[in-house]
C-alpha cells in the first residue's frame, strides 16, 4: 500500500495565478496540484489535494488526517500568523505536518514574520515559490522513509 499524503492549501490560495502575482507567481493552483500529484507518485505516494478558504475546515481536516493518511503539507496562508486552533489542531495529530509557504514570510509585512503554526509542524518552506510543493512532498517522502 502506497503512503498518503494530504495536502491543505488554505485561504485565497484558489486565486493563484491572478492574485498579486509579483508575489505569488503565475502558476495556478491546478497546475500545481497536478505537479504534486507527479511528484508524489514518483516517489510512491499518494497525493490528495484539497482548498479551503475556512479555518475550521482546516482544523477538520488535520484531526482527520491520520486515518488516511501517512503526513500532511499544510499551507496555512494569512492563518499561520493569526490560528491557534489550527496550530492546535497539528499538535493534537500523531502524523508529520509540514508547512509551506510560497513566499519567504520573513521577508514580507512585519505581521507576517511570526507563525503560530511552524512551532509545531515537522519543517518549513518557505520562498521558493510552487517549487517549495515539490520540495514538501521530498521533504514527507524523507521523514515517512526514516520513520518507517
Amino acid at each position: 500500500m502506497e503512503a498518503s499524503l494530504l495536502v491543505i492549501h488554505g485561504p485565497n490560495l484558489n486565486l493563484l495565478g491572478k492574485r498579486e502575482p509579483e508575489i505569488y507567481g503565475t502558476t495556478t493552483l491546478d497546475l500545481i496540484n497536478e505537479q504534486i500529484n507527479r511528484r508524489a507518485s514518483q516517489l510512491g505516494l499518494q497525493a490528495q489535494c484539497i482548498q479551503t478558504n475556512y479555518e475550521g475546515k482546516i482544523v477538520d481536516l488535520l484531526q482527520e488526517a491520520a486515518q488516511d493518511h501517512q503526513a500532511v503539507i499544510l499551507n496555512p496562508a494569512a492563518y499561520t500568523h493569526t490560528s491557534i486552533a489550527i496550530r492546535d489542531a497539528i499538535a493534537a495529530i500523531a502524523i508529520p505536518v509540514i508547512e509551506i509557504h510560497l513566499s519567504q514570510i520573513s521577508n514580507r509585512e512585519p505581521f507576517r514574520h511570526t507563525s503560530l503554526t511552524s512551532p509545531v509542524c515537522a519543517g518549513i518552506i518557505s520562498g521558493f515559490g510552487a517549487h517549495g510543493y515539490l520540495l514538501a512532498v521530498e521533504a514527507a517522502a524523507l521523514l515517512l522513509q526514516t520513520n518507517a
